[in-house]
């Protein structure tokens, strides 16, 4: 449970200035930590959603359910598409992307009634189970297309009760 068969890549970033508005799709972004992304309009609240994430590998998924031969990820409205790495057994895991950023997956993104106006007819029912993800940042940083993501390992119950054990 533990362990993934090889590291992901940031394939696409994207920030949202403003509420219902266009999104930025950028080549690098800024995470703080306890905020979230510098320009975001989410960002100085904190909290479980201050990231949110797509798996890359769904994007076909939901486009076939709405009858669409491609979907671009800007229609998401998410921030980063990840490729390579199973998000959803990331929940509780903590991520680093490139070389100073870490993110924790707090939990699933439910989709919002705009991607029936988005996607068409169903297009929330056709991202049900497919969201996406939130995450808090732990550790402030840049990230860039590109970029690698690691789940970081967990030490084991076993493993952490020999940290404290006295000789």
């Amino acid at each position: 449970m533990t362990q993934f068969p090889h590291i992901g890549r940031l394939e696409w970033l994207s920030r949202r200035p403003q509420r219902h508005h266009d999104i930025d799709v950028m080549d690098a972004l800024t995470l703080i930590e306890g905020q979230g992304i510098e320009g975001d309009h989410y960002s100085a609240r904190g909290g479980k959603r201050e990231v949110t994430l797509f798996q890359a590998e769904h994007l076909p998924v939901v486009a076939a359910f709405c009858g669409i031969t491609e979907l671009p990820p800007e229609q998401l409205r998410r921030n980063l598409l990840v490729s390579g790495l199973n998000l959803l057994a990331c929940r509780q895991q903590q991520l680093a992307i490139g070389c100073d950023a870490i993110i924790e997956i707090t939990g699933p993104c439910a989709p919002c009634s705009r991607m029936e106006q988005t996607l068409g007819p169903g297009g929330y029912n056709a991202l049900r189970g497919h969201g996406g993800m939130t995450a808090r940042i732990v550790r402030s940083g840049i990230i860039m297309r590109g970029d690698s993501v690691t789940v970081i390992p967990r030490a084991t119950e076993s493993m952490q009760g020999q940290l404290f054990q006295t000789p």
